[in-house]
């Protein structure tokens, strides 16, 4: 066994029963703010249980994108899944219907937008504001439709990219936008799996993540040989406790909890 994977074990293994079974610790250090985007939905139920196991509610940012089960993650037959998380408390932005990466400001004052899914994928279209805001809304009437619940006005674009037009579209329809910390904010579940072993990267989340800190994952990558979630979360969330560390949904970050 490696130094970082047994550093990670040993860390796990000493984590107080109370907190193994999911207490937050007593007096918290430090909060953090654990985020995850829709993506390929194979890590979706690992991480579900993960989080409920250790009473941690976190924010979903959610798009319509393709899933290892054929369908995509704002169909019907994700209902349930959407509706069970609903019920755990936690929160849930706008990650694009589409997921639709914008490409650059035009001269015109609209946007070059280029969607990942949907019957205009991989095509660059030239978007108003107005048309940004109607994306970002057509994930909140999906996910009302699937759970009967609203999303929070909080929405992230595909890959962190932004350009200030983009930022002023989501802005002017009410959404804000949520990124992630630089550096040990980002979990690294995108990264190869061969030169970024999933040991590393909880090494190196467990030293980086400090008090504030916004977290992000996804549901699943597809092109990660060895998923990230399954070896990754439960040791990262015990260890963070174990540090004193609690955890919360965006709704209670000092940045976005006035937007409610």
């Amino acid at each position: 066994m490696n130094r970082a994977l047994a550093a990670a074990c040993l860390c796990a293994a000493t984590v107080p029963a109370a907190l193994a079974a999911g207490a937050q610790p007593e007096s918290c250090k430090g909060t953090l703010y654990f985020t995850f985007d829709t993506g390929s939905q194979s890590q979706a139920q690992t991480i579900a249980d993960t989080l409920a196991r250790h009473k941690v509610r976190a924010t979903f940012f959610l798009a319509n994108e393709k899933t290892v089960n054929g369908d995509h993650s704002l169909d019907p037959s994700w209902s349930g899944y959407w509706k069970a998380r609903v019920a755990e408390g936690h929160a849930f932005g706008s990650h694009t219907f589409d997921h639709v990466y914008v490409q650059r400001d035009l001269p015109d004052g609209r946007l070059e937008m280029k969607p990942q899914f949907g019957p205009d994928a991989g095509k660059k279209l030239a978007w108003t504001a107005a048309q940004v805001c109607d994306e970002l809304r057509r994930v909140e009437t999906r996910f009302t439709e699937l759970t009967g619940s609203r999303l929070d006005p909080l929405w992230r674009a595909p890959g962190g990219r932004t350009t200030p037009g983009l930022l002023a579209a989501g802005k002017s329809c009410g959404y804000a936008h949520v990124g992630w910390t630089d550096g040990p904010g980002f979990s690294g579940d995108e990264l190869p799996s061969d030169k970024w072993p999933n040991a590393k990267l909880l090494e190196r989340s467990l030293k980086g993540l400090k008090d504030g800190d916004i977290f992000v994952a996804h549901l699943g990558i597809w092109s990660r040989k060895d998923p990230w979630a399954p070896a990754v979360l439960d040791p990262l969330i015990a260890g963070l406790k174990q540090k004193g560390f609690c955890f919360a949904t965006l709704r209670e970050h000092p940045a976005y909890r006035a937007k409610r």
